[in-house]
């Protein structure tokens, strides 16, 4: 009975918990998905992203990040910064308006959300009538106008969203002042723009979607000029002196307009189709830039012709004679400019163009001859190809760190060196205490390689595989080339590149190896390639190995995809990383497990058909085991074959629920007559019932059959130097878990170095472990006479562990779906399990071993394991004793792909998928915490400004 008692409660323990473990969402990386807004204030130089799940986020200098949340989840359809203020307005498509303001406390800088506004009409208008199409933030910094579907333009005091009803620019008061022909047109229909004079804050200019734009003077309530368009108003924007403004068109003309200081009829100086004379897309924004040279600047969105040229999303810049029609592969939210921002300064000199795009956001260096892209030190776009898998590596030593930023260096020749122009704030978070790398494979053959240090995920080096093999699209074919007389002047830019020319080269297992340099990757139609780093640009031979997963069996044909084909002859590889030998297993399924052992030059590979051990220093075949049970069939249909795939899963899964009914009355007493059933039915759940009072609440697990699919998928690959043979000699061993819950080990011999290369490395099968009830092993783990995990390779070599304990007895520690188990080793006789699925419900999706440390202290840190669910909660379950510490609900049990992609690090944090483009970062830690922690103050206001708020407040007292 002791067994059923719960334990004592440890304060000392439950204390040390707390000094250990803390689980925080940190900082989320990467690019937000479904973007819908953009802003940016001039004056704190910080930018502003809106997301159709109703979040904001603000992005400075690199590090400087806030992130808030509109409890809608409404899409947020504009951002407005106030002028001079830490605040900015966001609009949603539920018609609210909300403000938010950066605040300081605790010595950082914090977004939070002020006051909420639904603008309201008169009790039986229709909802139009307070539809907000037009927001303009006033250089007052006490007034937003609200233009409306109505053609009606309210004015709403802040911070309060008091509407000022006395203040209302009726479209019947604007009509008043337009001829008469053009009012029967109904030309006050809806406020497409609302745009304050550039050095007069009493006027503002009012665009009406169907062409009408009249001069208001806010003084005395009238319209002081009024500019008649012929064709529907997309935009306007004034010049930076006032003595004119540039409005765009639903037909892709712009026209350039004199304001005078008379009250002469204005008649426009230009009308410009800079794409004509045939039907053009709409030009939706534009700006007109004044600099030194008298030549300037015009940037507008859209324009291009429809029939050739309707499905591009093109950003023009017209200088002088020089014009680009930059081409995006996705859909431009918004752009803008930044330039000179100093209302002394003559000229508006613009020094990058900032375009945010659906999938990336791309920066234009306008300075720079050829208009070069900037590389972004944030908001990187992770799914450029969209992520098959992730790695993390941390603790980099400073010289591979360098010799990978080298090689990325070298990659990057084509962007501009100008600094980051987004620069506000200032970034207080401590420097990163460690060199951190977030490996991504990609569906496109490629592996990016990022600084996962700190807050901000930068792009390092990228890594294709794409040269070994024989593609359609030949790798030097350049996008961007155009020809002297091609038009419309059309440049791509931009990384993100959804398409693979093979989804075969798609990348699914990542390892690195720190010390030694190696890297091996294995993708989607059974490659595996083995690599090392080059300083310098090299052209060698790829060197070939096949390894038969089927060898010894009879009668089975592959079904899925053929393997890609490789090239002949000496391949030309980049500084970087660069593959020397290719092991291509047969049948050309997914590798599903790989595992690196760069001390004994070993690479072990698994697929669903097998595993096997490849020697890449001798670059030879040491053995192949197959896995695959004698009816696992559709192991051999390859994941192409799925409809064939899913009917006989759901056969067998019937056919499981009908065995467990069929045992469940076999035990029963299926014979007899109907009484006794009952009798022994009644009696039966009697004595369950007391055994559960007794016993903890542990659920049925039916034990899966042999017969079941995909029970030979290797599920992981594990090295280690131990006792596997007898108590008296360790020895190097590879083991491999399957889906079937089968754990095989293999004896290694690895030649001493001095003949590494003249003897072949043997291995010779020791151990056959079979679960009971044949849950996947997901994870396997061998522990020294401490009771300690064991080191990884050569990092004993590089003092960066201790050398492990040979002397006591080791452990083995498998990991199954289910549950938890230690088994003695040599002798492989179970020790101490603990169930996880029985008790709890829940099935083991990702484990791996992590180091805490105390937030207290620096002389204590343990080892435990950090534990993924099916449900999405993250458990800490201690070693060796497997003791559950502590569990955090962190992914919400629906969203599977993120549950899929989420990843530990050795020191406590993680990263999963919250979205195809960002990654969430997690802590489980109290002593490693990655987060954003920066303050934003506020510049000193200019005398300009003052004049604006006078100037408005005897507008105010005037109305």
């Amino acid at each position: 009975m002791r067994r059923f008692l719960r334990p004592g409660h440890d304060p000392v323990r439950e204390r040390l918990k707390r000094d250990l473990f803390q689980f925080n969402k940190t900082v989320e990386h990467g690019f937000p998905h479904q973007p819908s807004a953009l802003g940016y204030s001039p004056f704190l130089r910080l930018m502003a992203i809106g997301t159709r799940s109703g979040a904001i986020k603000l992005y400075g200098a690199p590090g400087v990040e806030f992130m808030g949340l509109h409890e809608e989840n409404n899409t947020v359809m504009q951002i407005h910064f106030i002028p001079d203020q830490c605040q900015l307005v966001t609009l949603l498509d539920d018609n609210s308006l909300h403000l938010w303001s950066l605040k300081q406390h605790g010595g950082a800088s914090e977004l939070r959300e002020e006051h909420r506004f639904t603008l309201k009409g008169p009790p039986g208008s229709p909802p139009s009538a307070t539809q907000i199409t037009a927001v303009l933030a006033h250089s007052s910094r006490e007034v937003l106008y609200l233009g409306t579907e109505s053609g009606n333009i309210f004015v709403v005091e802040l911070p309060s969203f008091r509407v000022l009803e006395d203040r209302t620019i009726t479209s019947e008061a604007v009509l008043q002042r337009v001829p008469e022909d053009y009012c029967n047109r109904r030309s006050c229909e809806l406020v497409e723009a609302l745009r304050e004079h550039p050095k007069n804050p009493d006027q503002i200019l009012i665009g009406y979607s169907r062409g009408l734009i009249v001069l208001w003077d806010l003084q005395n309530n009238k319209v002081t000029h009024h500019f008649l368009g012929s064709q529907q108003l997309e935009n306007l924007y004034w010049q930076r002196d006032g003595s004119k403004f540039i409005s765009c068109h639903y037909d892709g003309s712009y026209t350039q307009w004199p304001v005078s200081s008379d009250n002469r009829q204005p008649e426009p100086l230009e009308n410009v189709v800079p794409y004509g004379p045939f039907p053009c897309k709409a030009i939706s924004k534009i700006y007109w830039q004044t600099t030194k040279n008298g030549l300037p600047y015009i940037i507008f969105q859209g324009g291009m012709p429809r029939a050739s040229y309707g499905d591009r999303h093109s950003i023009s810049v017209v200088h002088g004679s020089q014009q680009t029609a930059f081409d995006f592969t996705s859909r431009v939210i918004d752009f803008f400019i930044i330039f000179s921002s100093e209302p002394t300064a003559e000229f508006d000199d613009p020094s990058a163009m900032v375009v945010l795009a659906e999938e990336e956001l791309v920066v234009i260096d306008l300075k720079t001859a050829g208009w070069p892209a900037v590389h972004p030190p944030y908001l990187a776009s992770l799914h450029c190809s969209a992520i098959t898998c992730s790695h993390h590596v941390s603790n980099i030593p400073l010289k591979l760190w360098e010799r990978i930023i080298s090689a990325g260096s070298k990659q990057n020749i084509h962007y501009s060196n100008m600094p980051w122009p987004i620069d506000g704030g200032t970034n207080i978070a401590p420097d990163p205490p460690q060199r951190d790398l977030l490996l991504t494979g990609h569906e496109d053959g490629t592996v990016r390689f990022w600084d996962a240090s700190g807050v901000c995920l930068h792009l390092l080096y990228k890594l294709s595989t794409v040269r070994v093999f024989l593609t359609d699209a030949d790798p030097n074919d350049n996008m961007n080339t155009l020809g002297e007389d091609e038009w419309p002047p059309l440049r791509k830019v931009g990384t993100f590149d959804p398409y693979s020319d093979d989804p075969r080269l798609g990348i699914q297992k990542i390892y690195l190896c720190k010390y030694s340099g190696y890297l091996t990757v294995a993708g989607t139609a059974g490659q595996v390639l083995v690599m090392e780093l080059n300083d310098e640009d090299a052209e060698h031979v790829v060197d070939h190995a096949e390894a038969d997963l089927l060898q010894d069996q009879e009668g089975y044909q592959w079904k899925g995809h053929e393997k890609l084909k490789t090239r002949d002859g000496p391949v030309r590889f980049e500084a970087g990383f660069q593959p020397f030998v290719l092991v291509q297993c047969q049948p050309p399924a997914v590798v599903t497990s790989l595992a690196l052992h760069s001390e004994w030059k070993l690479v072990a590979f698994g697929t669903s058909h097998g595993f096997g051990l490849f020697d890449h220093q001798q670059k030879r075949l040491v053995f192949v085991k197959c896995t695959l049970h004698p009816s696992d069939q559709l192991a051999l249909e390859g994941p192409l074959s799925r409809v064939k795939s899913l009917k006989k899963s759901l056969r067998q899964s019937f056919r499981r629920i009908r065995r467990s009914r069929v045992s469940s009355r076999k035990r029963r007493g299926g014979s007899g007559n109907a009484s006794e059933v009952q009798e022994a039915n009644a009696k039966f759940d009697q004595d369950a019932l007391q055994e559960m009072e007794l016993a903890p609440v542990q659920r049925k697990i039916e034990a899966r059959s042999a017969e079941d699919s995909f029970t030979g998928f290797v599920r992981t690959l594990y090295f280690a130097d131990t006792f596997l043979r007898d108590s008296s000699r360790h020895c190097p061993s590879l083991w491999a878990g399957t889906n079937g819950g089968t754990v095989y080990a293999f004896c290694l011999r690895v030649p001493p170095a001095e003949r590494r290369m003249d003897e072949p490395v043997r291995a010779e099968q020791a151990k056959e472990i079979q679960l009971m009830h044949r849950a996947p092993v997901v994870g396997i783990l061998v522990l020294d006479g401490r009771s300690t995990p064991l080191p990884e390779p050569l990092e004993v070599a590089h003092d960066l562990s201790k050398s492990p304990d040979m002397q006591g007895s080791h452990q083995l520690l498998v990991v199954s779906e289910e549950q938890f188990k230690v088994f003695t080793l040599p002798k492989v006789s179970s020790k101490l399990k603990l169930k996880l699925t029985a008790l709890e419900g829940c099935r083991v999706r990702k484990v791996m071993v992590a180091n805490f440390g105390s937030c207290k202290t620096d002389d204590y840190s343990e080892n435990d394991l950090a534990v993924l669910t099916n449900l999405g909660d993250i458990q800490i379950i201690s070693l060796p004793f497997l003791k559950l510490q502590i569990r955090y609900p962190c992914i919400r049990k629906e969203d599977v792909s993120g549950i899929a992609s989420c990843v530990f690090t050795k020191y406590g944090q993680g990263f999963y998928l919250i979205s195809p483009s960002e990654f969430e970062r997690f802590s489980l830690s109290t002593k490693w915490l990655v987060e954003p922690r920066c303050v934003v103050d506020m510049p000193e206001v200019t005398s300009n400004n003052h004049v604006h708020k006078s100037g408005m407040e005897n507008a105010a007292r005037k109305s």
